[in-house]
């Protein structure tokens, strides 16, 4: 099969393509999709970068999350059938990343693609609607709750605030990197006053002002490094800081501890970590079924290109300079 290697940590010039790496064979409780659409991270660039997430890899094939079509199963995989659509956040849990034309998997991963959407908008929902499903379960807002959320425009944020719009919160303030993210924004229930430029030099000062002046109980950082200081300044003594990057500094540690604030750290992986699989795809069924019952809307994508150095090379810059405007990058695969 055809395949984008990483052959060294570092910049995007060390993606090569290989063209004869070998398909993988499901195990008894996988199953071997075609995969049509893969999507990217952040932890993608991370883990290329040899950051902390490269403990996260088991392959040089890097892509996390997949859309595609069953072409094999193992003996004792029963839930799919030769021929099903269907999608997942492999993480680490597959036979190798997906910037490539096949992935074994286990089944219980996996949920059934709907036929309203496309393979590009489904390789574009897992990984985020996890996260985001998982920020929303664990916290338990209350509606009269004041809540920020930094690196808003991304593919956690979005699914988040879709969730959070639609169940009717309102006390929400983000933060945003350009007008085309701010657009996105909008366009999933947030009001223009909602939504602050990241880049201020005030930032937290106007945080603030957009609160009227009031500390906010949960502060959701999906930027980490600067805005996890921030988040640290607009928090009220004993809320809650959630954190889904790993990557506070340490000033804002030291500011979270004065606060005696509540830390709650965000992590899909812990699951597979335990070979909890199912967790996986009944979560992905429930975001589904809120997605049904909300009426929220698929992520927007943007099509990076098909399976090729270039695409990843582009993809990962996309990543790494946040101007991603709100969309999911995705790749397709033939």
């Amino acid at each position: 099969m055809k395949a984008i290697v990483l052959k060294d940590f570092g910049d995007t010039d060390n993606f090569i393509l290989e063209n004869n790496h070998a398909i993988p064979e499901p195990a008894d409780n996988e199953v071997l999709i075609s995969i049509k659409a893969a999507a990217f991270n952040p932890i993608d660039y991370q883990m290329r970068q040899g950051k902390t997430e490269r403990k996260r890899m088991h392959s040089p094939i890097l892509g996390r999350e997949f859309a595609g079509v069953v072409v094999k199963t193992g003996q004792s995989a029963h839930q799919f059938k030769i021929g099903d659509s269907v999608f997942a956040a492999s993480g680490s849990m597959g036979s190798n990343g997906t910037y490539a034309e096949y992935i074994s998997v286990p089944e219980l991963i996996l949920a059934v693609k709907p036929e309203n959407i496309s393979f590009e908008e489904a390789a574009a929902i897992p990984g985020a609607s996890l996260t985001a499903l998982q920020c929303f379960n664990r916290l338990a807002i209350k509606k009269t709750d004041a809540v920020f959320i930094s690196g808003a425009a991304g593919g956690v944020g979005m699914a988040l605030i879709k969730i959070l719009v639609a169940k009717g919160y309102q006390k929400i303030i983000v933060t945003a990197g350009n007008e085309e993210s701010k657009n996105q924004l909008i366009k999933a229930g947030l009001k223009e006053e909602q939504i602050i430029d990241y880049k201020l030099d005030n930032l937290s000062e106007v945080i603030m002002e957009r609160n009227n002046g009031q500390f906010f109980k949960h502060c959701i950082d999906l930027a980490g490094d600067r805005m996890s200081w921030i988040c640290a300044q607009v928090l009220i003594t004993n809320g809650t800081y959630t954190d889904v990057t790993a990557l506070t500094t340490a000033p804002a540690r030291e500011e979270l501890f004065h606060k005696g604030a509540v830390i709650v750290n965000i992590s899909n992986y812990a699951y597979s970590l335990q070979k909890n699989y199912h967790y996986y795809g009944e979560k992905l069924n429930e975001f589904m079924q809120l997605m049904s019952a909300l009426a929220i809307t698929p992520p927007a994508v943007f099509n990076v290109g098909p399976l090729a150095v270039e695409t990843v090379k582009r993809a990962h810059q996309l990543l790494e300079d946040n101007l991603t405007k709100g969309r999911k990058l995705v790749m397709q695969i033939d």
